[in-house]
């Protein structure tokens, strides 16, 4: 496919929303999608127009380009397409996301702040550096409650874009991710977040659950850490046989 630049009017929201339904199609770039989108719109792309594009129209034109007959052989794959369109369309929206619950300071003693990547609905599903939101759970070993879903489609302006998804869960202690890369993971930890990589994903409720049972039954060194657990006291509160790495 031959890089193309778009040099001409997008509208910021249109920007972002192409920039993230390229990433959510494997082997598909950037300039290949907005090569597609042009052929289809014209050069001058908005958010209106991008709700013209349908999951036929990103078939047929990524297998044109390719030299292939049937779109499903190009490597992309029906689902990745069809959360792609969503994204053009701005449909990925609220109602696909878990109600937020009342929270104030000092709610729930002993709790701490956790966010879990995620790229739709209330899952753990979405890489670090490139999930379209954090969902941020108050979490004790007996209660949690989902007090906040942070955006992170800024952080394609951004000049430093791990660090700007670092700074937007600055007050979470831990975050969950698919997946990190070991550049991402440092400046995790350099804003004092601890990363947990959990491959398979799973339901928010699920991952807080594991969670809970942790700080309630023999919490980690780094977790103890964050709980306030005096140093001499962590290693001996501390099973390593009861957790996963």
């Amino acid at each position: 496919m031959n890089d193309t630049v778009l040099e001409t009017p997008i509208t910021r929201e249109a920007a972002l929303r192409v920039a993230l339904a390229a990433r959510a199609m494997p082997n598909i770039t950037l300039e290949d999608l907005i090569e597609v989108l042009q052929q289809q719109l014209g050069d001058t792309l908005d958010c209106d127009m991008l709700r013209g594009i349908t999951v036929t129209h990103l078939k047929t034109a990524f297998a044109s380009l390719d030299g292939e007959e049937d779109g499903e052989d190009i490597g992309i794959g029906l689902e990745a397409m069809k959360l792609a369109v969503r994204i053009l369309w701005g449909d990925l929206s609220e109602e696909d996301l878990p109600v937020l619950e009342p929270y104030a300071e000092g709610d729930m003693p002993g709790s701490v702040r956790i966010a879990l990547a995620s790229d739709g609905g209330s899952g753990l599903n979405g890489h670090f550096g490139s999930c379209l939101r954090f969902l941020v759970y108050q979490v004790s070993p007996t209660e949690s409650r989902l007090v906040d879903i942070r955006d992170a489609m800024e952080a394609d302006y951004a000049d430093d874009k791990n660090a700007f998804r670092a700074q937007l869960i600055s007050d979470c202690a831990v975050v969950y991710v698919v997946s990190v890369g070991g550049p991402a993971a440092a400046k995790i930890i350099r804003a004092n977040i601890y990363p947990i990589k959990r491959a398979e994903g799973g339901e928010a409720e699920g991952v807080v659950a594991e969670f809970q049972q942790m700080m309630a039954v023999a919490p980690p060194p780094w977790l103890a850490k964050i709980l306030g657990v005096e140093a001499g006291r962590r290693l001996k509160n501390y099973d390593a046989t009861d957790f996963d790495d």
